[in-house]
Protein backbone atom coordinates (compact mmCIF):
# COMPACT_ATOMS: atom_id res chain seq x y z
CA UNK A 1 0.00 0.00 0.00
CA UNK A 2 1.50 3.34 -1.06
CA UNK A 3 2.06 5.86 1.72
CA UNK A 4 0.92 9.47 1.40
CA UNK A 5 2.34 12.98 1.55
CA UNK A 6 -0.52 15.39 2.24
CA UNK A 7 0.35 18.95 1.21
CA UNK A 8 -1.97 21.79 2.19
CA UNK A 9 -1.85 25.29 0.74
CA UNK A 10 1.81 25.28 -0.25
CA UNK A 11 3.08 26.68 -3.54
CA UNK A 12 5.61 23.89 -3.75
CA UNK A 13 5.19 21.81 -6.91
CA UNK A 14 3.54 18.42 -6.47
CA UNK A 15 5.32 17.33 -9.65
CA UNK A 16 8.69 18.08 -8.04
CA UNK A 17 7.66 16.09 -4.98
CA UNK A 18 6.42 13.16 -7.07
CA UNK A 19 9.61 13.15 -9.09
CA UNK A 20 11.82 13.25 -6.00
CA UNK A 21 9.78 10.75 -3.97
CA UNK A 22 8.13 8.33 -6.44
CA UNK A 23 7.53 5.75 -3.71
CA UNK A 24 4.98 8.06 -2.06
CA UNK A 25 1.57 9.25 -3.24
CA UNK A 26 1.32 13.06 -3.26
CA UNK A 27 -2.13 14.47 -2.40
CA UNK A 28 -2.59 18.22 -2.76
CA UNK A 29 -5.27 20.29 -0.99
CA UNK A 30 -5.64 24.06 -0.99
CA UNK A 31 -7.86 24.54 2.08
CA UNK A 32 -7.65 23.14 5.57
CA UNK A 33 -11.24 21.85 5.69
CA UNK A 34 -10.75 20.10 2.35
CA UNK A 35 -7.60 18.47 3.67
CA UNK A 36 -9.34 17.30 6.87
CA UNK A 37 -12.12 15.68 4.82
CA UNK A 38 -9.51 13.98 2.64
CA UNK A 39 -7.62 12.82 5.70
CA UNK A 40 -10.76 11.31 7.23
CA UNK A 41 -11.39 9.36 4.02
CA UNK A 42 -7.79 8.09 3.97
CA UNK A 43 -8.06 7.01 7.57
CA UNK A 44 -11.29 5.13 6.85
CA UNK A 45 -9.58 3.01 4.19
CA UNK A 46 -6.42 2.71 6.36
CA UNK A 47 -4.02 4.47 3.99
CA UNK A 48 -1.02 5.63 6.05
CA UNK A 49 -0.03 9.31 6.10
CA UNK A 50 3.74 9.85 6.35
CA UNK A 51 4.00 13.63 6.14
CA UNK A 52 1.96 16.81 6.46
CA UNK A 53 3.48 19.68 4.45
CA UNK A 54 1.40 22.70 5.42
CA UNK A 55 1.54 26.43 4.76
CA UNK A 56 0.96 28.47 7.89
CA UNK A 57 -1.30 30.90 6.00
CA UNK A 58 -4.12 28.73 4.60
CA UNK A 59 -7.16 30.28 2.99
CA UNK A 60 -9.55 29.18 5.74
CA UNK A 61 -7.40 28.64 8.84
CA UNK A 62 -3.92 28.79 10.26
CA UNK A 63 -1.65 25.89 9.34
CA UNK A 64 -1.05 25.03 13.00
CA UNK A 65 -4.82 24.85 13.58
CA UNK A 66 -5.11 22.34 10.75
CA UNK A 67 -2.20 20.29 12.09
CA UNK A 68 -3.66 20.16 15.58
CA UNK A 69 -6.79 18.50 14.16
CA UNK A 70 -4.88 16.40 11.63
CA UNK A 71 -2.52 14.92 14.24
CA UNK A 72 -5.51 13.43 16.02
CA UNK A 73 -6.30 11.46 12.86
CA UNK A 74 -2.68 10.61 11.94
CA UNK A 75 -0.60 10.87 15.12
CA UNK A 76 2.56 9.29 13.66
CA UNK A 77 2.81 11.57 10.62
CA UNK A 78 5.67 14.06 10.42
CA UNK A 79 4.71 17.74 10.52
CA UNK A 80 6.46 20.32 8.37
CA UNK A 81 5.28 23.94 8.34
CA UNK A 82 6.12 26.46 5.62
CA UNK A 83 6.01 30.05 6.81
CA UNK A 84 7.41 33.50 6.11
CA UNK A 85 9.80 34.80 8.76
CA UNK A 86 8.15 38.22 8.61
CA UNK A 87 4.83 36.82 9.82
CA UNK A 88 3.65 36.22 13.35
CA UNK A 89 5.09 33.40 15.52
CA UNK A 90 3.32 30.05 15.56
CA UNK A 91 2.15 30.38 19.16
CA UNK A 92 1.75 27.64 21.74
CA UNK A 93 1.58 24.22 20.11
CA UNK A 94 -0.02 21.04 21.45
CA UNK A 95 1.86 18.77 19.11
CA UNK A 96 5.40 18.34 17.80
CA UNK A 97 6.51 20.26 14.70
CA UNK A 98 9.36 18.32 13.09
CA UNK A 99 10.62 21.17 10.91
CA UNK A 100 9.76 24.80 10.14
CA UNK A 101 10.81 26.06 6.70
CA UNK A 102 11.11 29.78 6.14
CA UNK A 103 11.36 29.26 2.38
CA UNK A 104 11.28 26.37 -0.07
CA UNK A 105 13.27 28.00 -2.88
CA UNK A 106 15.48 26.56 -4.28
CA UNK A 107 14.25 23.13 -3.19
CA UNK A 108 17.48 21.30 -4.07
CA UNK A 109 19.49 23.48 -1.70
CA UNK A 110 17.25 23.54 1.32
CA UNK A 111 13.85 21.86 1.15
CA UNK A 112 14.88 18.44 -0.14
CA UNK A 113 17.78 17.98 2.33
CA UNK A 114 15.43 18.76 5.21
CA UNK A 115 12.74 16.42 3.93
CA UNK A 116 15.28 13.66 3.20
CA UNK A 117 16.62 13.88 6.73
CA UNK A 118 13.11 13.92 8.17
CA UNK A 119 12.12 10.77 6.29
CA UNK A 120 15.37 8.95 7.08
CA UNK A 121 15.02 9.82 10.73
CA UNK A 122 11.55 8.32 10.72
CA UNK A 123 12.92 4.92 9.77
CA UNK A 124 14.45 4.39 13.21
CA UNK A 125 12.49 5.94 16.06
CA UNK A 126 14.09 3.99 18.92
CA UNK A 127 10.68 3.06 20.28
CA UNK A 128 9.91 -0.41 21.51
CA UNK A 129 7.57 -2.56 19.50
CA UNK A 130 4.27 -3.47 21.06
CA UNK A 131 3.33 -7.07 21.87
CA UNK A 132 2.50 -9.22 18.87
CA UNK A 133 2.55 -13.02 18.76
CA UNK A 134 3.71 -12.88 15.13
CA UNK A 135 7.01 -11.23 16.03
CA UNK A 136 9.98 -13.49 15.20
CA UNK A 137 12.99 -11.41 16.19
CA UNK A 138 14.66 -10.85 19.56
CA UNK A 139 12.27 -10.69 22.51
CA UNK A 140 13.10 -9.26 25.91
CA UNK A 141 10.80 -10.85 28.48
CA UNK A 142 10.81 -9.42 31.97
CA UNK A 143 9.19 -7.27 34.62
CA UNK A 144 8.42 -3.61 33.94
CA UNK A 145 10.28 -2.31 36.97
CA UNK A 146 13.30 -4.61 36.79
CA UNK A 147 16.57 -2.67 36.58
CA UNK A 148 18.10 -5.59 34.68
CA UNK A 149 15.27 -5.52 32.13
CA UNK A 150 15.83 -1.81 31.57
CA UNK A 151 19.57 -2.35 31.06
CA UNK A 152 18.96 -5.08 28.47
CA UNK A 153 16.46 -2.94 26.54
CA UNK A 154 18.78 0.04 26.64
CA UNK A 155 21.74 -2.02 25.40
CA UNK A 156 19.83 -3.42 22.43
CA UNK A 157 18.20 -0.10 21.52
CA UNK A 158 21.48 1.83 21.58
CA UNK A 159 23.04 -0.79 19.33
CA UNK A 160 20.04 -0.38 16.95
CA UNK A 161 19.16 -4.05 17.37
CA UNK A 162 15.36 -4.43 16.92
CA UNK A 163 13.58 -6.21 19.75
CA UNK A 164 10.17 -6.78 21.23
CA UNK A 165 9.54 -6.00 24.88
CA UNK A 166 7.16 -8.38 26.65
CA UNK A 167 6.02 -7.24 30.08
CA UNK A 168 5.23 -10.30 32.22
CA UNK A 169 2.60 -8.42 34.17
CA UNK A 170 0.67 -7.88 30.94
CA UNK A 171 1.54 -11.27 29.41
CA UNK A 172 2.15 -13.83 32.22
CA UNK A 173 1.61 -16.67 29.74
CA UNK A 174 5.14 -16.06 28.42
CA UNK A 175 6.52 -17.49 31.66
CA UNK A 176 5.34 -20.96 30.75
CA UNK A 177 7.70 -21.39 27.82
CA UNK A 178 10.70 -21.08 30.13
CA UNK A 179 9.58 -23.03 33.19
CA UNK A 180 11.25 -26.37 32.37
CA UNK A 181 10.39 -27.69 35.79
CA UNK A 182 11.53 -24.59 37.65
CA UNK A 183 9.08 -22.67 39.75
CA UNK A 184 10.85 -19.34 39.40
CA UNK A 185 12.69 -18.76 36.11
CA UNK A 186 15.33 -16.04 36.25
CA UNK A 187 14.02 -13.04 34.36
CA UNK A 188 14.73 -11.03 32.30
CA UNK A 189 15.09 -13.54 29.49
CA UNK A 190 16.24 -12.70 26.00
CA UNK A 191 14.83 -15.03 23.37
CA UNK A 192 16.49 -15.07 19.94
CA UNK A 193 14.95 -15.77 16.56
CA UNK A 194 16.53 -19.23 16.42
CA UNK A 195 14.62 -20.26 19.56
CA UNK A 196 17.59 -20.09 21.95
CA UNK A 197 17.45 -17.87 24.99
CA UNK A 198 19.59 -16.39 27.75
CA UNK A 199 18.52 -15.88 31.35
CA UNK A 200 19.69 -12.66 33.04
CA UNK A 201 22.45 -12.19 30.47
CA UNK A 202 25.35 -9.78 30.69
CA UNK A 203 25.92 -7.27 27.87
CA UNK A 204 28.94 -9.33 26.79
CA UNK A 205 26.80 -12.46 26.44
CA UNK A 206 24.25 -10.58 24.35
CA UNK A 207 27.02 -9.06 22.24
CA UNK A 208 28.51 -12.47 21.51
CA UNK A 209 25.10 -13.88 20.57
CA UNK A 210 24.23 -11.07 18.16
CA UNK A 211 27.69 -11.00 16.58
CA UNK A 212 29.30 -7.90 18.10
CA UNK A 213 33.10 -7.99 18.41
CA UNK A 214 34.30 -7.99 22.01
CA UNK A 215 37.82 -9.42 21.57
CA UNK A 216 40.62 -8.38 19.25
CA UNK A 217 41.85 -10.85 16.68
CA UNK A 218 45.30 -9.24 16.46
CA UNK A 219 47.74 -8.38 19.28
CA UNK A 220 49.13 -5.02 18.13
CA UNK A 221 47.86 -1.77 16.56
CA UNK A 222 49.24 1.56 15.41
CA UNK A 223 46.51 3.30 17.41
CA UNK A 224 44.21 2.13 20.17
CA UNK A 225 41.36 4.46 21.12
CA UNK A 226 39.82 4.02 24.56
CA UNK A 227 36.24 5.27 24.38
CA UNK A 228 33.73 5.22 21.54
CA UNK A 229 32.05 8.60 21.92
CA UNK A 230 32.16 11.30 19.22
CA UNK A 231 35.86 12.01 19.86
CA UNK A 232 36.82 8.35 19.73
CA UNK A 233 34.73 7.57 16.67
CA UNK A 234 36.05 10.62 14.81
CA UNK A 235 39.61 9.55 15.59
CA UNK A 236 38.80 6.04 14.38
CA UNK A 237 37.44 7.39 11.09
CA UNK A 238 40.48 9.57 10.46
CA UNK A 239 43.00 7.03 11.75
CA UNK A 240 41.64 4.13 9.72
CA UNK A 241 41.11 6.23 6.58
CA UNK A 242 44.73 7.42 6.75
CA UNK A 243 46.22 3.95 6.94
CA UNK A 244 46.67 3.46 10.69
CA UNK A 245 45.78 0.04 12.05
CA UNK A 246 43.15 1.28 14.51
CA UNK A 247 41.04 -0.21 17.29
CA UNK A 248 38.29 1.38 19.39
CA UNK A 249 37.56 -0.15 22.79
CA UNK A 250 34.23 0.92 24.31
CA UNK A 251 33.09 -0.30 27.72
CA UNK A 252 29.40 0.21 27.02
CA UNK A 253 27.84 1.29 23.71
CA UNK A 254 29.50 3.49 21.05
CA UNK A 255 28.21 7.05 21.15
CA UNK A 256 28.99 8.06 24.72
CA UNK A 257 26.75 10.68 26.30
CA UNK A 258 25.98 12.12 22.87
CA UNK A 259 24.63 8.72 21.85
CA UNK A 260 22.04 9.00 24.61
CA UNK A 261 20.78 12.38 23.43
CA UNK A 262 17.24 12.25 22.08
CA UNK A 263 18.01 14.89 19.47
CA UNK A 264 21.08 16.98 18.58
CA UNK A 265 19.99 20.04 16.62
CA UNK A 266 23.13 22.19 16.49
CA UNK A 267 25.49 19.77 14.74
CA UNK A 268 26.61 20.97 11.32
CA UNK A 269 25.03 19.28 8.32
CA UNK A 270 21.78 18.04 9.86
CA UNK A 271 19.16 20.73 9.26
CA UNK A 272 16.47 19.13 11.42
CA UNK A 273 18.89 17.59 13.91
CA UNK A 274 19.43 13.90 14.52
CA UNK A 275 19.11 11.51 17.45
CA UNK A 276 22.36 10.85 19.27
CA UNK A 277 21.90 7.14 18.64
CA UNK A 278 21.80 7.86 14.91
CA UNK A 279 25.09 9.75 15.12
CA UNK A 280 26.66 6.87 17.06
CA UNK A 281 25.42 4.23 14.64
CA UNK A 282 26.56 6.17 11.58
CA UNK A 283 29.95 6.94 13.12
CA UNK A 284 30.53 3.32 14.13
CA UNK A 285 29.53 2.05 10.69
CA UNK A 286 31.76 4.60 8.98
CA UNK A 287 34.78 3.72 11.14
CA UNK A 288 34.24 0.00 10.62
CA UNK A 289 33.85 0.41 6.85
CA UNK A 290 37.19 2.22 6.74
CA UNK A 291 38.87 -0.64 8.61
CA UNK A 292 38.76 0.25 12.30
CA UNK A 293 38.17 -2.60 14.74
CA UNK A 294 35.44 -1.73 17.25
CA UNK A 295 35.38 -3.82 20.42
CA UNK A 296 32.20 -3.35 22.43
CA UNK A 297 31.29 -3.97 25.18
CA UNK A 298 34.85 -4.26 26.44
CA UNK A 299 36.55 -2.39 29.27
CA UNK A 300 40.12 -1.17 29.61
CA UNK A 301 41.22 -1.43 33.24
CA UNK A 302 44.92 -0.59 33.02
CA UNK A 303 47.78 0.82 30.95
CA UNK A 304 51.35 -0.46 30.80
CA UNK A 305 54.26 1.48 29.30
CA UNK A 306 57.16 -0.42 27.67
CA UNK A 307 58.81 2.17 25.41
CA UNK A 308 58.29 2.59 22.56
CA UNK A 309 55.09 0.57 23.04
CA UNK A 310 51.95 1.06 25.10
CA UNK A 311 49.71 -1.76 26.27
CA UNK A 312 46.13 -1.75 27.50
CA UNK A 313 44.87 -4.36 29.95
CA UNK A 314 41.30 -5.51 29.41
CA UNK A 315 38.83 -6.58 32.07
CA UNK A 316 39.31 -10.14 30.88
CA UNK A 317 42.99 -9.95 31.83
CA UNK A 318 44.33 -9.95 28.27
CA UNK A 319 46.56 -7.24 26.82
CA UNK A 320 46.67 -5.46 23.47
CA UNK A 321 49.69 -3.43 22.36
CA UNK A 322 50.05 -0.29 20.27
CA UNK A 323 52.43 2.47 19.26
CA UNK A 324 50.03 5.24 20.30
CA UNK A 325 47.08 5.44 22.62
CA UNK A 326 44.20 7.93 22.54
CA UNK A 327 42.12 8.43 25.68
CA UNK A 328 38.59 9.50 24.75
CA UNK A 329 36.68 8.10 27.71
CA UNK A 330 34.37 11.08 28.05
CA UNK A 331 32.49 11.90 31.21
CA UNK A 332 29.69 10.39 33.26
CA UNK A 333 26.64 12.11 34.74
CA UNK A 334 27.15 12.95 38.37
CA UNK A 335 24.95 11.03 40.76
CA UNK A 336 22.24 12.78 42.73
CA UNK A 337 22.67 12.36 46.49
CA UNK A 338 19.04 11.96 47.51
CA UNK A 339 17.56 9.50 50.03
CA UNK A 340 15.85 6.58 48.29
CA UNK A 341 17.26 7.34 44.86
CA UNK A 342 19.87 4.57 44.62
CA UNK A 343 17.29 1.90 45.37
CA UNK A 344 15.04 3.16 42.56
CA UNK A 345 17.74 3.68 39.92
CA UNK A 346 16.65 2.04 36.64
CA UNK A 347 13.23 1.51 38.21
CA UNK A 348 11.80 4.91 37.45
CA UNK A 349 14.98 6.90 38.12
CA UNK A 350 17.41 7.14 35.18
CA UNK A 351 20.67 8.92 34.44
CA UNK A 352 20.50 10.32 30.94
CA UNK A 353 17.71 10.08 28.39
CA UNK A 354 16.57 6.47 28.73
CA UNK A 355 14.56 6.57 25.53
CA UNK A 356 13.45 2.94 25.77
CA UNK A 357 11.29 4.01 28.72
CA UNK A 358 9.44 6.70 26.77
CA UNK A 359 6.40 4.59 25.90
CA UNK A 360 5.95 3.75 29.58
CA UNK A 361 5.63 7.50 30.26
CA UNK A 362 2.44 7.74 28.19
CA UNK A 363 0.03 10.04 30.02
CA UNK A 364 2.26 10.21 33.13
CA UNK A 365 4.06 12.86 35.18
CA UNK A 366 7.75 13.02 34.28
CA UNK A 367 10.54 15.10 35.85
CA UNK A 368 13.89 16.12 34.34
CA UNK A 369 16.69 17.40 36.59
CA UNK A 370 19.24 19.69 34.97
CA UNK A 371 19.54 22.93 33.04
CA UNK A 372 21.92 22.13 30.18
CA UNK A 373 21.13 21.18 26.58
CA UNK A 374 20.90 17.46 27.31
CA UNK A 375 18.12 18.11 29.81
CA UNK A 376 16.24 20.33 27.36
CA UNK A 377 16.50 17.77 24.58
CA UNK A 378 15.22 15.05 26.89
CA UNK A 379 12.30 17.17 28.06
CA UNK A 380 11.20 17.79 24.48
CA UNK A 381 11.48 14.10 23.65
CA UNK A 382 9.47 12.86 26.63
CA UNK A 383 6.87 15.59 26.13
CA UNK A 384 5.71 13.62 23.07
CA UNK A 385 4.62 10.85 25.45
CA UNK A 386 4.05 12.22 28.93
CA UNK A 387 1.07 14.16 30.18
CA UNK A 388 3.39 16.65 31.87
CA UNK A 389 7.17 17.14 31.89
CA UNK A 390 8.71 19.33 34.60
CA UNK A 391 12.27 20.61 34.29
CA UNK A 392 13.81 21.14 37.73
CA UNK A 393 16.73 23.56 38.03
CA UNK A 394 18.43 24.98 41.10
CA UNK A 395 19.23 28.29 39.38
CA UNK A 396 16.97 31.23 38.71
CA UNK A 397 16.58 30.53 34.97
CA UNK A 398 17.70 28.36 32.06
CA UNK A 399 19.03 31.18 29.89
CA UNK A 400 22.63 30.92 31.08
CA UNK A 401 22.98 27.17 30.60
CA UNK A 402 20.72 26.15 27.69
CA UNK A 403 20.87 27.04 24.00
CA UNK A 404 18.27 29.51 22.78
CA UNK A 405 16.83 27.13 20.16
CA UNK A 406 15.91 24.70 22.93
CA UNK A 407 14.45 27.46 25.10
CA UNK A 408 12.24 28.53 22.21
CA UNK A 409 11.01 24.99 21.57
CA UNK A 410 10.31 24.43 25.27
CA UNK A 411 8.25 27.62 25.41
CA UNK A 412 6.06 26.29 22.59
CA UNK A 413 5.14 23.11 24.45
CA UNK A 414 2.24 23.54 26.84
CA UNK A 415 3.01 20.28 28.66
CA UNK A 416 6.54 21.33 29.67
CA UNK A 417 6.95 23.39 32.82
CA UNK A 418 10.20 24.87 34.10
CA UNK A 419 10.49 24.99 37.88
CA UNK A 420 13.43 27.16 38.89
CA UNK A 421 15.14 27.22 42.30
CA UNK A 422 13.77 23.73 42.86
CA UNK A 423 15.61 20.52 43.75
CA UNK A 424 14.78 16.90 44.50
CA UNK A 425 15.32 15.98 48.17
CA UNK A 426 13.54 12.62 48.35
CA UNK A 427 12.46 9.64 46.19
CA UNK A 428 9.74 7.24 47.27
CA UNK A 429 8.18 4.03 46.01
CA UNK A 430 8.09 0.32 46.77
CA UNK A 431 8.85 -1.45 43.47
CA UNK A 432 9.31 1.69 41.39
CA UNK A 433 9.36 5.47 41.64
CA UNK A 434 5.99 6.79 42.78
CA UNK A 435 6.63 10.18 44.42
CA UNK A 436 9.25 12.89 44.74
CA UNK A 437 9.85 15.39 47.48
CA UNK A 438 10.77 18.78 46.01
CA UNK A 439 12.23 21.74 47.86
CA UNK A 440 12.04 25.39 46.77
CA UNK A 441 15.42 26.85 47.72
CA UNK A 442 14.14 30.43 47.95
CA UNK A 443 11.63 29.60 50.70
CA UNK A 444 12.71 26.19 51.99
CA UNK A 445 9.21 24.91 51.32
CA UNK A 446 8.92 21.20 50.57
CA UNK A 447 6.13 19.46 48.72
CA UNK A 448 5.34 15.91 47.62
CA UNK A 449 4.44 15.23 43.97
CA UNK A 450 3.45 12.12 42.03
CA UNK A 451 6.15 11.01 39.59
CA UNK A 452 6.40 8.09 37.19
CA UNK A 453 9.92 8.84 35.98
CA UNK A 454 12.89 11.00 36.90
CA UNK A 455 15.66 11.66 34.36
CA UNK A 456 18.86 13.18 35.74
CA UNK A 457 21.34 15.45 33.89
CA UNK A 458 23.38 17.23 36.55
CA UNK A 459 26.80 17.81 35.12
CA UNK A 460 29.59 15.41 34.40
CA UNK A 461 32.67 13.88 35.98
CA UNK A 462 35.61 12.32 34.08
CA UNK A 463 36.17 8.56 34.04
CA UNK A 464 39.86 8.62 34.96
CA UNK A 465 40.20 6.82 38.30
CA UNK A 466 41.65 3.74 36.59
CA UNK A 467 44.56 5.60 34.96
CA UNK A 468 48.14 5.30 36.27
CA UNK A 469 49.52 8.20 38.31
CA UNK A 470 51.99 9.03 35.54
CA UNK A 471 49.12 10.47 33.50
CA UNK A 472 48.64 13.89 35.08
CA UNK A 473 45.17 15.18 35.87
CA UNK A 474 43.71 18.31 37.39
CA UNK A 475 41.91 18.40 40.74
CA UNK A 476 38.61 17.43 39.12
CA UNK A 477 40.16 14.40 37.40
CA UNK A 478 40.32 15.81 33.86
CA UNK A 479 43.50 14.89 31.97
CA UNK A 480 46.13 17.57 31.39
CA UNK A 481 47.56 17.98 27.89
CA UNK A 482 50.02 20.13 25.94
CA UNK A 483 51.96 22.77 27.80
CA UNK A 484 50.04 22.02 31.00
CA UNK A 485 52.00 18.76 31.45
CA UNK A 486 55.49 20.32 31.48
CA UNK A 487 55.41 20.65 35.26
CA UNK A 488 54.26 17.05 35.71
CA UNK A 489 57.28 14.95 34.80
CA UNK A 490 57.60 15.65 31.08
CA UNK A 491 60.83 13.85 30.13
CA UNK A 492 61.53 14.64 26.46
CA UNK A 493 63.58 17.46 24.94
CA UNK A 494 60.74 18.43 22.61
CA UNK A 495 57.59 20.18 23.77
CA UNK A 496 54.50 18.00 24.19
CA UNK A 497 52.02 18.04 21.34
CA UNK A 498 48.83 20.05 22.04
CA UNK A 499 46.68 16.98 22.83
CA UNK A 500 49.46 14.85 24.30
CA UNK A 501 49.32 13.76 27.93
CA UNK A 502 52.20 13.71 30.41
CA UNK A 503 53.15 10.30 29.02
CA UNK A 504 54.55 10.69 25.47
CA UNK A 505 52.54 8.78 22.89
CA UNK A 506 49.34 8.87 24.94
CA UNK A 507 46.96 11.49 23.57
CA UNK A 508 43.63 12.83 24.88
CA UNK A 509 40.48 13.94 23.03
CA UNK A 510 36.99 15.06 23.93
CA UNK A 511 35.29 15.84 27.22
CA UNK A 512 37.84 14.00 29.38
CA UNK A 513 40.47 16.59 28.48
CA UNK A 514 41.04 19.59 30.75
CA UNK A 515 39.40 22.80 29.48
CA UNK A 516 37.64 21.04 26.61
CA UNK A 517 34.47 22.61 25.23
CA UNK A 518 31.56 20.27 25.91
CA UNK A 519 30.07 20.14 22.43
CA UNK A 520 29.79 17.24 19.99
CA UNK A 521 31.50 19.23 17.24
CA UNK A 522 34.42 20.06 19.53
CA UNK A 523 34.81 16.41 20.50
CA UNK A 524 34.88 15.26 16.89
CA UNK A 525 37.35 18.03 16.11
CA UNK A 526 39.57 16.82 18.93
CA UNK A 527 39.50 13.31 17.48
CA UNK A 528 40.53 14.54 14.05
CA UNK A 529 43.31 16.78 15.38
CA UNK A 530 44.62 14.00 17.61
CA UNK A 531 45.16 11.73 14.60
CA UNK A 532 47.18 14.45 12.85
CA UNK A 533 49.39 14.78 15.94
CA UNK A 534 49.70 11.00 16.23
CA UNK A 535 51.11 10.89 12.69
CA UNK A 536 53.77 13.38 13.75
CA UNK A 537 54.59 11.32 16.82
CA UNK A 538 54.84 8.08 14.83
CA UNK A 539 57.24 9.63 12.31
CA UNK A 540 59.60 10.39 15.18
CA UNK A 541 59.49 7.01 16.98
CA UNK A 542 59.38 4.55 14.09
Amino acid sequence: MQQVFLTVGTTFSSLDLASRYPEYQIIVCQRGEQALDTLAQLKQVQIPIVLFLVDQQLLDMKGVCFLEQAKALAPTAKCLIVTDQTKEPLGVLHFKVDAILRTCVPPEDFFFPVLDALLNQGVRQGRETTFSPLFHGIRVIGHRWSAHSHQMKDFLARHAIPFQWVDLEAHPEDTQAFMHGEDHPAFPIIQFSDGTWLSQPTPAQIAEKVGLATQSEIPFYDLIIVGGGPAGLAAAVYGASEGLLTAVIERDVPGGQAGMSSRIENYLGFPIGLPGSELAIRGSAQAARLGAHILSPQEVVGIRIADPYRYVTLASGSEIGCYTLLLATGVAYRTLAVPGLDRLTDRGVYYGAAMTEASACEGKQVFVVGGANSAGQAALYFADYAKQVSILVRGESLEASMSSYLLQEIELRDNIAVQTQTEVVGCFGEENLERLCLRESSTGTERSVEASALFIFIGAAPKTQWLPETIARDQAGFILTGNDVKAHGWSLDRDPFPLESSVPGIFVAGDVRTASIKRVACATGDGAVAVSLIHQYLRAVR
